[in-house]
């Protein structure tokens, strides 16, 4: 009998980040707190652009960007905010970015959590930004996917290509 395998990888949709980004846009419009304050939301190249005229209301901002993004189904642990709002000008500016596959590193860290935890007989390879999980029984990689569902990674894991 063949090995039966998955794949972990971390991927958000683009198309779920462009509708909370929607949905944050026109909640800052009609929010009342926000009214004059040429507080806005928007893409900057690959990179995600929260400017109002406080710090306090930069990170209000962000606040309802996370809050669309959760009911959207996306990981907060995709959404990496760069640092502290930044003062330009008139205005105070903050970045973040959405960030997709599994580094090196981070695949290391949880093909050693499978090796060392999980059952015998299960082998784990890194593909590019991505990991193979195989097995030649399902119900082993069934408990390898509890494993890491139980386990809090700094970052989005997904399991797919269930085979």
């Amino acid at each position: 009998m063949a090995d039966s395998s998955f794949d972990i990888v971390s991927k958000v949709e683009r198309q779920e980040v462009d509708n909370a980004l929607n949905q944050a846009v026109k909640e800052i419009s009609q929010r009342y707190d926000f009214k004059g304050t040429n507080a806005s939301i928007s893409w900057s190249g690959e990179k995600i652009l929260m400017q109002a005229n406080g710090e306090e209301r930069v990170m209000a901002i962000l606040d309802i960007f996370q809050t669309k993004l959760i009911k959207r189904g996306i990981s907060l642990k995709s959404l990496d905010v760069e640092g502290e709002p930044q003062l330009s000008g008139k205005e105070y500016k903050l970045f973040a970015s959405v960030t997709e596959g599994i580094s090196q590193e981070n695949a290391k860290k949880v093909a050693k959590a499978i090796r060392d935890e999980g059952p015998k007989g299960v082998k784990a390879q890194v593909q590019g930004d991505e990991l193979r999980v195989s097995s030649k029984s399902r119900d082993d990689l069934q408990a390898v996917q509890a494993l890491l569902k139980g386990k809090d990674f700094d970052f989005a894991i997904q399991f797919v290509n269930y085979r």
